[in-house]
C-alpha cells in the first residue's frame, strides 16, 4: 500500500509540473504577443519620425536657398548690396 501511495503521490506531482509547465508556457507566449505588438507601434511610429524628417529636410532646403535668403533681406530687411567701391577688404 506504500508503494501505490507513493505511486500516486508521484503522479500528482507530476501532473502539477506539468500543468505548471503548461501555465508557463501559456503565460510567455502571451509576453510574447505583446512584445511583438508594442514593437509593432513603435516601428509605426518610427517610420511617421522619418517622413517627418524627411518633410523637415525639404523645408529646410526650401527655406535656406541663397535666392530666397537674399530676397528676404532686400524686401524685409530693405538691404542692398555696397558698391565695389565700398567694399573693404581685409587679409589675414
Amino acid at each position: 500500500m506504500n508503494v501505490v501511495k507513493i505511486k500516486v503521490l508521484l503522479m500528482m506531482g507530476l501532473v502539477v509540473g506539468l500543468l505548471g509547465s503548461a501555465l508557463a508556457v501559456i503565460y510567455s507566449k502571451y509576453q510574447s504577443r505583446l512584445l511583438f505588438i508594442d514593437i509593432q507601434k513603435q516601428e509605426r511610429e518610427l517610420d511617421r519620425y522619418e517622413v517627418e524628417w524627411g518633410q523637415l529636410q525639404l523645408e529646410l532646403t526650401t527655406l535656406a536657398e541663397e535666392n530666397r535668403v537674399e530676397q528676404i533681406a532686400r524686401e524685409k530687411l530693405r538691404l542692398v548690396l555696397p558698391q565695389r567701391e565700398a567694399i573693404i577688404y581685409i587679409k589675414p
